[in-house]
């Protein structure tokens, strides 16, 4: 908050008119400065900080209109206000004057009342953009001191883990590098592909030209894998004429079949060698993470056995580990056929997670969650079926009805309470969100400011302008429009100064690490204090403990949200929720 007291120039040639205004804005805790013309005010400007200035146009000499175009040469509207006092509310000269640049404009004579809430109005924006430019600098200032630490920690353990973990022939990494990374994805729960790559006949080919040809075809086969794989992926040399690729983009058998599809294709491709011309030809074996093997030895074992199958038959060939694979393969297919029959049977069902307001301590509204009771399996974690809805294009179905029971359950509730609503990139790709929105709000009956629509970054960046579009049309309905996991793409910044946004989610990520990590509080702070200045809500996720909400508290933040105020409920739990809420928990007040 801007504490220091507001500097004002008045410009009039009329001592009277100077004379009053500089009385009645006095007792208003200005600090008044006087100009008896454009020059003297000018001069004034140059050597002197104004947080605005009363400019009359007419005046001998240097009139206002002239004054005001030698102000702006150095002087945005937003670094210094300019309000213009002419003795027409009509005149040309005030459209002349606003085309110019001037901020607003008060008429002769002079009604105080007025011209203190247009100088106040202009100076409070002032200090509202002088407050954001300040808060976003030094976001992107911490945001770049951290970028560089942690490169430079990338770096100097790089160079040192480099001379242990890389093949000096090839360059690529070794068995230490593809062991650690396994281990990590597996470790994650994320999906890969295994190649294992066995160059055929290369023992003839090196006893034939020698060594040193041989070292040759194997950094050329190592720089045609590179160049088959995606930056994502990892390239190793296993052993003497073995190499392998752990994909993270070919999650699935056709991604790892068309990878080693053009894994053979390269390898055949002629090559001179020594000034002999080579022709190669490389047997794959493959293996798919986790289905395959869920710890490094049980997939490198799969792979092996794959690559056996693959030499066994046929040089030129690839096989998948062949058991799993179609046990993989049938449950997924398995999955998505009950996910199309639980949407048309009833079995999916809303929870939801309440907002606690952290000024009141009292519920402002829920986040609408989706949950799958299976017949059969039991609860389903969105963890496994959200996936599988994205990837067979249920997700539009699903959303759909989500933003639907969501509406339908939030009119049941008192009229100060919202409801959040998640959208995934796939919504916005279809088109006609906006469209689907108007009608779910007209068939519940929900007023559109009580519906929140929380958007993530990878909605934005897949369809940039349409999505934009489709949001600002939402916000003119009335819809409250959320950015959700703030802080964890590179663009989060960029989209918040250009799209006005009602609230910004901080991501549970930065919660959970409040108390013992000054990085976590830092960013908190500086997310706080830009959305203040943008007028913007703040929603902390993931919020466990008492001492994330006092931190959370202190640094300003508008909302919470976690297992410390509630976990999710069933809509039946709803209805006297918020009351006993306010009446127990008076300690979060």
């Amino acid at each position: 908050m801007n504490t220091q007291v507001p500097k004002l120039l008045i410009v009039d040639d009329v001592a009277d008119n100077r004379s009053i205004l500089r009385r009645r804005f006095s007792r208003c805790g200005f600090v008044i400065e006087e100009a008896d013309g454009g020059a003297a005010a000018l001069e004034l400007i140059a050597q002197h900080r104004f947080d605005a200035v009363l400019l009359d146009i007419l005046m001998p000499g240097i009139d206002g209109l002239e004054v005001l175009t030698r102000i702006r040469a150095t002087n945005t509207p937003a670094r210094l206000p300019v309000i213009m006092v002419t003795a027409k509310s009509e005149d040309t000269d005030v459209a002349h004057a606003l085309g110019l640049g001037a901020n607003d404009y008060i008429t002769k004579p002079v009604n105080f009342t007025v011209a203190l809430a247009r100088v106040n109005a202009q100076i409070a924006r002032k200090h509202a953009e002088e407050a954001l430019e300040q808060n976003v600098r030094e976001l992107q200032e911490m945001n770049e001191r951290l970028e560089a630490e942690i490169a430079e920690r990338k770096a100097s353990q790089a160079r040192v883990q480099h001379l242990v973990r890389h093949d000096d022939l090839t360059g690529l990494g070794n068995r230490v590098v593809l062991r650690e990374k396994l281990t990590r994805v597996l470790t994650e729960g994320r999906r890969a592909s295994l190649l294992f790559i066995d160059l055929d006949n290369f023992k003839g080919i090196n006893e034939t030209l020698g060594h040193r040809a041989g070292d040759e075809i194997l950094r050329a086969v190592a720089c045609r894998l590179i160049d088959c794989a995606e930056p994502s992926d990892t390239v190793v040399r296993w052993a003497a004429n073995q190499f392998a690729i752990l994909a993270l983009d070919a999650t699935g058998p056709d991604g790892a079949a068309n990878l080693a599809t053009l894994i053979t294709a390269c390898i055949e491709a002629p090559e001179e060698i020594s000034g002999h011309k080579v022709v190669l030809s490389c047997s794959i074996g493959i293996a798919m993470a986790p289905v395959d093997g869920d710890d490094p030895d049980t997939l490198l074992r799969s792979a092996e056995m794959a690559l056996t199958n693959a030499k066994a038959s046929a040089r030129g060939k690839w096989r998948f580990f062949e058991p799993e694979m179609n046990a993989r393969a049938q449950a997924r297919r398995v999955l998505e056929l009950d996910l199309r029959n639980a949407l048309t049977t009833g079995q999916l069902d809303l929870h939801f997670q309440p907002l606690m307001n952290v000024q009141q301590g009292a519920i402002s509204g829920f986040e609408a969650l989706v949950r799958w009771q299976h017949p059969e399996r039991g609860m389903i974690s969105p963890a496994d079926f959200i996936p599988v809805a994205e990837s067979s294009g249920l997700i539009t179905l699903v959303g759909r009805w989500v933003l639907h029971r969501a509406c339908a359950e939030a009119v049941k509730w008192p009229s100060d309470l919202k409801v959040a609503v998640n959208v995934s990139a796939a919504q916005f790709k279809a088109g006609r969100f906006g469209e689907e929105v108007f009608i779910a709000l007209a068939a519940s009956g929900l007023h559109a400011n009580r519906l929140e629509v929380e958007v993530t970054e990878t909605a934005l960046l897949e369809e940039d302008a349409s999505t934009f579009a489709t949001l600002h049309h939402l916000r003119n309905m009335g819809v409250r429009i959320s950015m959700d996991d703030f802080g964890t793409g590179y663009s989060s910044l960029s989209y918040v100064r250009s799209f006005p946004f009602d609230k910004i989610k901080i991501d549970q990520s930065f919660v959970r690490s409040l108390g013992h990590d000054p990085q976590s509080i830092a960013i908190v702070r500086a997310v706080t204090g830009m959305a203040k200045s943008l007028r913007m809500v703040t929603t902390a996720e993931g919020v466990e403990t008492q001492e994330q909400l006092d931190l959370l508290r202190a640094e300003g933040c508008t909302e919470v949200q976690g297992f410390l105020i509630s976990r999710p409920l069933a809509p039946a739990e709803i209805g006297s929720f918020p009351t006993q809420f306010e009446s127990t928990n008076r300690r979060y007040a």
